[in-house]
């Protein structure tokens, strides 16, 4: 495979850590509290299995969705119809992972697509919801900024780490 397992692993953690930071009173978290109307009684009537639990499933399928954003390579893999058909590939195929197999694979590389992903997915993503949800812009920026350094430390992790 041309992706670490573990780095996808690392990054499904990221949005966690981030989010720890992020929505702490002392950054953004009164910001979001006010602007959503969650209270720390609302919070602490939360399922935190269920919260955490699945925030995790969830980081972990991010994670491996970005994998073929942040690497390149794995546009050649798809071409060949994918792992298992790597040995019945034809030689230009050898040949190009010969020549380009590491070619754009660093932390800043991931970085930098990890980001456009917040900017040019995530926030419209989320602006167009929060719009029909009449959310302010406070709330589309503090959620949207929450991603967009999440998925810039995911790609730099997923791509990076080889």
């Amino acid at each position: 495979m041309p992706f670490n397992f573990y780095a996808i692993l690392a990054a499904t953690f990221v949005s966690l850590v981030v989010g720890f930071i992020w929505y702490n009173p002392k950054v953004f978290g009164t910001i979001w509290m006010n602007e959503t109307g969650m209270t720390e009684e609302k919070a602490q009537q939360s399922n935190l299995l269920k919260v955490f639990g699945l925030t995790i499933f969830y980081s972990f399928l991010i994670s491996l969705t970005l994998s073929s954003i942040v690497i390149h390579q794995i546009g050649a893999l798809g071409m060949i119809g994918g792992p298992d058909n790597v040995a019945k590939a034809l030689p230009s195929y050898a040949a190009f992972i010969a020549d380009y197999g590491n070619a754009f694979r660093s932390f800043q590389h991931g970085a930098l697509h990890g980001f456009f992903t917040g900017l040019f997915f995530v926030l419209p993503i989320t602006a167009i919801n929060s719009l029909f949800e009449q959310k302010s812009w406070k709330y589309i920026l503090v959620t949207s900024g929450y991603w967009m350094v999440s998925l810039t430390i995911m790609g730099a992790i997923i791509c990076g780490w080889k």
